[in-house]
């Protein structure tokens, strides 16, 4: 009979650290939620239809045609206003269109429809978070990269580690003695 592993917190700090020597020990990124089963969609006529549409909508955007990509996106949200998909899609296009508030309550949309679970609510805590951080808000972009980290993430959990204020002070004493030891002056 096989049984899991009972991993202590300690043992997972150490693993951690271990994994991200970048994070100081004890900061541990969770991923439990990693666990959690992606929705399986029933590709439905609508669902083709929309898939297809916010593909040609994402094109558009990659193409700096940020009209025809809302167009599109919102063509697909008309058709199922239920699907966490489009308003992910449609929060980067209005994010870069400059309309933040807008980007804003479309990822709420996106996370509440999603169940905060699943790929779809990854990107959406990842968007969230990296508007919140231009925003001036590290504490919640933190806090969104954290989700989106235990989502799988792997953007958002290399944001996590940038944004620790232990990291980047290790990175600058670091930074700061191999430019000694460069000039010379960290020689005997």
């Amino acid at each position: 009979m096989d049984q899991d592993p009972i991993v202590s917190p300690h043992d997972k700090a150490i693993l951690q650290t271990i994994f991200n020597p970048s994070l100081p020990y004890g900061d541990v990124i969770e991923e439990e939620q990693q666990l959690s089963q992606e929705i399986v969609e029933i590709e439905t006529d609508e669902v083709k239809q929309v898939k297809h549409l916010e593909l040609e909508g994402v094109q558009a955007a990659e193409s700096g045609d940020m009209q025809t990509a809302l167009e599109q996106f919102n063509k697909a949200i008309q058709i199922l206003p239920s699907r966490a998909s489009g308003y992910n899609n449609r929060a980067q296009a209005l994010r870069l269109k400059g309309d933040v508030k807008g980007a804003l309550e479309d990822l709420d949309n996106a996370l509440n429809l999603s169940g905060g679970q699943g790929s779809v609510a990854c990107q959406a805590y990842t968007q969230r978070g990296l508007i919140k951080r231009l925003e001036g808000d590290d504490e919640g972009a933190v806090a969104d990269f954290k989700i989106a980290a235990s989502l799988g993430g792997q953007f958002a959990k290399q944001q996590v580690i940038a944004m620790n204020p232990y990291a980047a002070l290790c990175n600058q004493m670091l930074a700061e003695v191999i430019t000694k030891l460069r000039s010379g002056e960290g020689e005997p």
